[in-house]
């Protein structure tokens, strides 16, 4: 948490590298921007634009998702492409650093997750839009390629977050985590990945995607990690307790058919379907042990159970269906 002393200087240090783009029209306050995970995020406003801040804390390494200027790189990269992201103004490499952003307008609306009353088929038709959008990203060329992470170490970073969970918070996941790792695929040519791709860290405009945001986790990677990540969210039936009904979404398939747009399936999709329920039961398992011990109370984890059993059980289906 920042004091006021260093708020003040945040804003001074914004207010000085913005001010030439608004000659005319004060800078208004750092206002908190809530729902950011990485740093502090804060917006402010010259006259009718707002700007995001996306600031290290003061006293804490730039590393993680607190590493603002890495996600300042690949919006910079992106800029112009066929993926949307928001345009970076700004960006101060002096500790703390910071860099600045157009703010977008738009809904980042989880459809089977989050509370709202979008119209079934706008919601449709944005995660087809998606699909493409997702094809774009991984059609993308990856820096840093020697950093990309094979299929068994994904297994494993995933194993040991599971395992650290509470064997009765998570039934029946080690005989996922065994199947998983009998049956490892090859790894695949890494690709852009964003790394928690879905419209909940999409920001739309009517009917079109206008910025892909929450950046924190990119990297060079399989691109049949985020397109399963993807794939998980078309069906409410996923998440019991969490889930709601929106009548007329797009199946797994059909948006799997809208990211290939006739190229052939991936191999071995469905350990990678597989694994990102895995990946979310860890989560979840992650985040209720932290609530029941006192880590981080937050009563609404109690609901996470029955997802968690259900993540680990439709798992455990997949792999049953494939040698």
């Amino acid at each position: 948490m920042s004091t006021t002393t260093e708020l003040s200087e945040l804003a001074d240090r914004v207010r000085g590298r913005l001010t030439p783009r608004h000659p005319d029209t004060p800078l208004g306050d750092l206002r908190t921007l809530p729902g950011g995970h990485s740093g502090l995020t804060y917006r402010i406003a010259a006259g009718p634009v707002s700007y995001v801040i996306k600031a290290v804390p003061p006293g804490r390494r730039p590393s993680g998702r607190n590493d603002v200027l890495r996600q300042a790189r690949i919006l910079r990269a992106l800029a112009g492409s066929t993926v949307p992201v928001p345009e970076v103004v700004a960006v101060d490499e002096t500790e703390p650093a910071w860099f600045a952003m157009e703010f977008v307008d738009g809904e980042a609306i989880e459809p089977v997750l989050d509370e709202h009353r979008l119209d079934p088929g706008l919601c449709r038709t944005r995660m087809l839009a998606l699909a493409r959008v997702l094809r774009d990203l991984h059609d993308t060329k990856a820096p840093d390629a020697a950093e990309a992470l094979d299929p068994a170490a994904e297994l494993d970073r995933w194993s040991r977050t599971m395992r650290a969970v509470p064997a009765e918070l998570r039934p029946g996941a080690e005989n996922v985590l065994e199947a998983l790792a009998s049956r490892v695929p090859d790894g695949v040519p890494p690709v852009l990945t964003h790394g928690d791709f879905r419209l909940g860290n999409v920001l739309c405009r009517g009917e079109r995607p206008a910025a892909v945001v929450d950046w924190e986790i990119w990297g060079p990677g399989d691109p049949r990690i985020d397109l399963a990540w993807f794939l998980l969210f078309a069906d409410h039936r996923n998440f019991p307790r969490l889930g709601r009904a929106v009548p007329g979404l797009p199946t797994e398939r059909e948006l799997l058919d809208a990211y290939l747009d006739g190229r052939p399936e991936p191999p071995a999709l469905d350990w990678f379907r597989a694994l990102a329920r895995t990946k979310m039961a860890a989560i979840m398992g992650h985040n209720l042990r932290r609530h029941r011990e006192g880590t981080h109370l937050d009563p609404d984890q109690e609901r996470l159970p029955p997802t968690i059993a259900a993540m680990i059980r439709s798992a455990h289906g997949i792999l049953a269906r494939r040698p």
